[in-house]
Order: structure tokens, then C-alpha cells, then sequence
């Protein structure tokens, strides 16, 4: 993040006493001078309507020393395009301008970014310093304030928040005792250790623990006059000022240009086919030399079917894009890349799995609840596909067979938990089936317990080509044992939903999300305890709503995850952590939960030649890499002077 702030580990952040500190270059004498502001906005300062740098500047800005890091320092100026496949897609934009209270660097360590630092005490005492003189995107003080309004006024408001305080704020189930100590400093106290409060605050979606109090207070009944309030309610055709409070409250969305933000860019224009991103003048990131970032002044993301994502890059209308993109795309990127003047990078993959398949353990059939509950049913699955011969037909050869699971290169790994199960072995397959009672008839095909044709409806998001392509391959496998599948594309919104509700039996979907974990990241993908694990959806919404919808945990192996999920939360030992994470990862290996097909994909990521200063080889996830979020999006410029527009050189 910065070559001037010491690098400290999880482990030592989460002791005793710890803190994340401050840049050693606060008060550089260079902070604010005349040649570290944008030419996008010096006219702006000029006519006095923009406050000069050093006004919208923190008194302590983050110092970025990018020759420290082997890249190099830019000139501001110039636009990014980029695609996304529909308008909702711009939330990811928040996942690759990756800024955070507390975020990874490119080793995975944590570190203060929005925040100036933070003060841990037993795993349980956690006092957050803001950098006095920050400011949001419309140039008003960020303060405890902000802090504040989100605790008091939105979590502890029923109508806001019905199911009370997410997770990772509690600790063995208890609420913090939440303090603001002064306008800059707020804490955060609970009786027991709480590991998910810092690694939550870094991941992929920001839980904003902070809101614009100064913009949300006119729609929130307990500040805005209530015939103002009436009003507005009226005017959005909603209900009552709860919901209007929740639209209003887009922060993940990141497109209203009505609501500001601490990010690289503010959307200053939402249209249909069209979302533009301008910078942020008052961003907290300066590089050593005092310029502030970004460096590029503009983000277009032109939305487009994702099927044209290759084509429309191919044809050089983009100059950034990662997601969207998939392995067989390659050699349409690489075809165009001199005509067009891009370069298709070939980063790694860090997912559990490229597809897995998910048994709805929760499905709301009696009669595929009880078969996706067998594990002899599970392994079978897994024992009747021939991942060897996926891996060639769709990853060049190049994927890793096997379960979904940990990658290497995580200090978690074991190589048992990647081929526990996921052998080609259509022999033992049909064994095991045949031992459930699943008879082959006639046909082909086995019966069902309940004497209906065993079909299984794999249902799969339908942007996926990938999913698709693959779970071909696994129709034919099963089909060797006797089962017949059906692929069933269906709208990521609807999917979901529906494995909510336990209408859908299996759903293929991406594997884990984080494969190069360490022992100090959650293990929450592994437990029962999310509503979009697909393999148990209503045992996390049970978790999730603290007991109010779904479904208790009542599987004595998957039980089993719930105990060492709890091991992991109370540990303050790394090495206990560690027991935790395998003990985990064990029971996933010899219980199948998912059925993993291959990993180790390579992730195209197209990059107009002359836009400077990412990576040509780097892992790419969800978590913990942000998908691009780590490699910072802010630190791009152009090295081309015509790329940067009328901005000098």
C-alpha cells in the first residue's frame, strides 16, 4: 500500500497493544502544492468554486511511494473504459477501486487506508483513527459523525434493520459497546476477542461502517421535518420513509451521483447504457511526490451483454477489463491485441474451483433433501466425473482436478483435500448408488427413491459460459451411472432465490472464493452460517437472521463445521486457528459438500498498452484480492501524453 509504512502482521495486529500506524511522511512539506493538483480541476480552483489541494487534502494524507514498490510514480490525466453487463454490475467498481478502512496489500497483510490507524487490544478493543481533515467526495468533513449515525441510527433502528447488528459485529453473540471519543477517533469494545471486525472491513464488499450522515439525515425520521419527509415518500412511491431511507442508502451501488463517497471516483452521470466516474477531489491518496490520486481522471463503464465482453475488447473499445472475461476467450483477446493496441495479461485464478456443484442439503423436496443428505449420493457424483478430461477440453490442460477446495500456495493446503473423493471412478460411482437403492432400470436411467426417473436440475446463473460448457461434460459422466441431467440457465438474481427458498435441488456455481486463505482469515465459507453457501442456504439464513427465518443446523457432520467454526472465532493463537481451518477443510474433503471439477484457471485481463503500473502476473479472486482491488486502480496512468487528453505532460 505504501513503501513508507512499517509492514505488520495479522497476528501481531490482533495482539495486546497493537496498532496499524501512520505514515512516517505525515506534514511532508510537498502535500498540497500547486503541482500535485489535477488540470481537471485547476480551472475549478481558479474561479474559486474547488478549494485549492492543500484545503481538500487530510492533514495526513496516505503516502503512496510506488517506486518503492517497483512501479512507477504518474502524471494525472486521460479516462479508463471498461464494460459491465448490466447497470447493478457498477457495485463491482467498489471491488476493484478498492478503498477501506483497513485493507490487504498485495502480500495479504492488513493495513490503514481511509483510516489513519487502528489501536487493538486483547482481539476485543479496536479504536479506529480517522485522518483529521478528510472529506467526502462533496468536499463535507468525514467524522465520527459518519460512524455514529450508521451504529445509533441505522443498525440499532428497527425499521432500518430489522435482524439487528450483521456478524462480523458481534462477538459469541453479543453487540459491541460502541463509543466516540472524539470527532476523529470512534471504538469499538466487546467482553470476547472478535477476528471477523478487521478482515470484514477489508473484503471485496465493504460493509460501511460509516455513512454520509450530513446527506441521509433528510430522509430519516428521527432529523427530517415530517412534512419534508412525507413528501419525499410520496414523490419515490414508497411505502413509508424506512424504504426510502434503504434506496437512499446506496452505498454499495456506487452510482448515485447524488450520494457521496470516499472513493477514487464519484459517479457524476447514470444513464442507461452509460456510468461515468470522475475523480474524487477530495481522495485521501497522494504519491511521494505529493501528487494526488488517481491518477486517471475519468471511469467510463459502458454496459453491454457480457457475451460481447471478448468481442467488444478484441475490437479495442476497451482499455481495462478482468470480469466478464473467461479462459476459452484468449485466443479471440490475443487476436486483436496488435490491431488494437492491448495486452491480454494471464493472471491465476485463486477460486476453490472454476465451477462446483452445489446439493441443496436444505431443498425443500422431501425426497432430494434426503438424497442430497447422503453422502454416498454426494461422492458418487463426484466419483462418476472425469475431470482430466474437462481440464483438456476446457482449460488446456492447465486446471488443477480435483475438489473445491484450498489452492497451493496457501499455507493451508494438503493435498489429500484436493483428491479426497474426486478420482474418476464411475465403478465405485455406481456402488454407491446402487447401495442407496437406486436401481438402474431399463432405460438407462436410475429411479429415484420415490420411483421417478433420476433427473437432477443443475440450475446455473445464465452469464456463465463457462458453468455451462462444463456442466455438459458432467451431464455425460453421469449419464455412464444412470443419472440424467438437466441444465437450467437462469437470471443470478432468480437463482438465488430460488436456492433460498429450497426450490432449487443442486446449483453449479464458482468454488471458493478465497483459495489462498491464511489461518487468520474466516473460515465463514466453510460453515453453515451464510445464506449464499448453496450448499445449506436456510441453514445460514437461520445463522444470518439469528433464528428468525430459515432452518436450525441439524446434520451431525455439518454440525461438526459449527464447533470448529467456533474454535476458530474464540482462538487468539494462530496455531489453534490453523487446527480450526483443517479440521474444516477435512471434513469438506470426506463429506463433499460441494463437488469441485477443476481449479487453477488462468484470468484474461485486457489492458490498453501505454495504461502503466499493474502487474503482468498476479492472482485474481474475489476474496481477498478484491478481484483487481489490491493491485490499486488509482496507481494506472498513461504514459502517453494523447492519452491524458489536454493535460501536460
Amino acid at each position: 500500500m505504501t513503501g513508507h509504512r512499517p509492514t505488520i502482521t495479522r497476528r501481531a495486529l490482533l495482539s495486546a497493544g497493537a496498532a496499524l500506524g501512520a505514515s512516517p511522511l505525515l506534514g511532508h512539506p510537498v502535500f498540497g502544492h500547486d503541482a500535485g493538483e489535477s488540470p481537471l480541476l485547476r480551472a475549478q480552483v481558479a474561479a474559486g468554486v474547488m478549494p485549492p489541494l492543500k484545503e481538500r487534502l487530510p492533514q495526513d494524507p496516505l503516502v503512496v511511494d510506488l517506486p518503492a514498490q517497483g512501479r512507477r510514480a504518474g502524471t494525472q490525466g486521460g479516462e479508463m473504459t471498461t464494460l459491465i453487463a448490466r447497470a447493478r454490475d457498477i457495485r463491482y467498481l467498489s471491488a476493484n477501486a478498492y478503498t477501506r478502512l483497513v485493507g490487504y496489500t498485495e502480500q495479504l497483510q492488513l493495513q490503514p487506508d481511509i483510516l489513519a490507524g487502528v489501536d487493538v487490544v486483547d482481539g476485543r478493543i479496536f479504536t479506529l483513527r480517522l485522518r483529521r481533515g478528510h472529506r467526502w467526495s462533496d468536499g463535507h468533513p468525514f467524522t465520527s459523525e459518519d460512524f455514529r449515525y450508521y451504529w445509533q441510527d441505522i443498525i440499532k433502528n428497527q425499521a432500518l434493520t430489522p435482524s439487528g447488528p450483521p456478524l462480523f459485529l458481534l462477538a459469541d453473540g453479543q453487540e459491541p459497546a460502541f463509543e466516540v471519543l472524539d470527532e476523529v477517533t470512534v471504538r469499538y469494545s466487546w467482553p470476547r476477542p472478535n477476528p471477523l471486525f478487521l478482515p470484514t472491513l477489508a473484503g471485496p464488499q465493504d460493509p460501511y461502517i460509516y455513512r454520509p450522515a450530513h446527506v441521509l439525515r433528510q430522509y430519516h425520521i428521527k432529523y427530517a421535518p415530517a412534512e419534508q419527509l412525507a413528501e419525499l415518500v410520496k414523490k419515490a412511491r414508497v411505502k413509508s420513509w424506512a424504504p426510502l431511507h434503504n434506496r437512499m442508502d446506496a452505498m454499495l451501488e456506487n452510482s448515485s451521483p447524488t450520494l457521496p463517497t470516499l472513493f477514487p471516483w464519484r459517479p457524476v452521470e447514470a444513464g442507461a447504457t452509460q456510468i461515468i466516474f470522475e475523480r474524487n477531489p477530495y481522495f485521501h491518496r497522494v504519491d511521494s511526490a505529493g501528487i494526488q490520486l488517481p491518477y486517471v481522471d475519468r471511469v467510463i463503464a459502458n454496459i453491454a451483454s457480457a457475451s460481447l465482453f471478448a468481442a467488444k475488447t478484441n475490437a479495442g473499445e476497451v482499455d481495462l477489463l478482468a470480469r466478464g472475461l473467461i479462459m476459452s476467450d484468449i485466443p479471440v483477446l490475443k487476436q486483436g491485441e496488435k490491431v488494437h493496441d492491448y495486452a491480454t495479461l494471464l493472471w491465476r485464478m485463486a477460486r476453490g474451483s472454476e465451477l462446483a456443484l452445489y446439493p441443496n442439503l436444505t431443498a425443500a423436496d422431501p425426497m432430494w433433501r434426503a438424497l442430497n443428505r447422503d453422502v454416498r449420493w454426494r461422492r458418487a457424483l463426484s466419483l462418476a466425473i472425469d475431470r482430466h478430461t474437462i481440464n483438456n477440453a476446457l482449460l488446456f490442460g492447465l486446471g488443477k482436478e480435483g475438489n473445491n477446495t484450498v489452492m497451493e500456495g496457501s499455507a493451508l493446503f494438503r493435498p489429500e483435500y484436493r483428491s479426497r473423493w474426486a478420482g474418476h471412478d464411475p465403478d465405485e460411482a455406481a456402488r454407491l448408488l446402487d447401495g442407496i437403492g437406486l436401481r438402474l432400470t431399463s432405460s438407462g436411467i436410475r429411479a429415484a427413491p420415490d420411483g421417478r426417473p433420476l433427473e437432477v436440475v443443475v440450475e446455473v446463473d445464465s452469464d456463465t459460459g463457462l458453468a455451462v460448457d462444463t456442466l455438459e461434460l458432467v451431464a455425460e459422466f453421469w449419464r455412464e451411472v444412470g443419472i440424467k441431467l438437466f441444465i437450467k440457465p437462469q437470471d443470478r438474481t432468480i437463482l438465488r432465490n430460488r436456492a433460498y427458498e429450497g426450490r432449487a435441488v443442486m446449483v453449479a456455481s464458482a468454488g471458493l472464493d478465497n483459495a489462498i486463505p491464511t489461518a487468520q482469515m474466516a473460515p465463514t465459507e466453510l460453515a453453515p452460517v451464510q445464506q449464499d453457501n448453496m450448499s445449506w442456504p436456510k441453514w445460514g439464513q437461520y445463522v444470518e437472521t439469528k433464528g428468525k427465518s430459515g432452518e436450525a443446523c441439524d446434520e451431525p457432520q455439518a454440525r461438526r463445521l459449527l464447533v470448529a467454526m467456533d474454535a476458530w472465532l474464540n482462538a487468539t493463537d494462530d496455531a489453534v486457528k490453523a487446527r480450526a481451518w483443517h479440521e474444516m477443510l477435512g471434513l469438506h474433503a470426506d463429506n463433499v459438500w460441494s463437488i469441485g471439477t477443476v481449479a487453477g484457471a488462468l484470468q484474461p485481463v485486457a489492458l490498453r498498452n501505454g495504461l502503466i503500473n499493474f502487474p503482468k502476473t498476479a492472482l485474481y479472486s474475489w476474496a481477498p484480492t478484491s478481484l483487481l482491488g489490491i493491485y490499486r486502480m488509482d496507481e494506472l496512468f498513461w504514459d502517453r501524453p494523447e492519452r491524458r487528453g489536454s493535460n501536460p505532460a
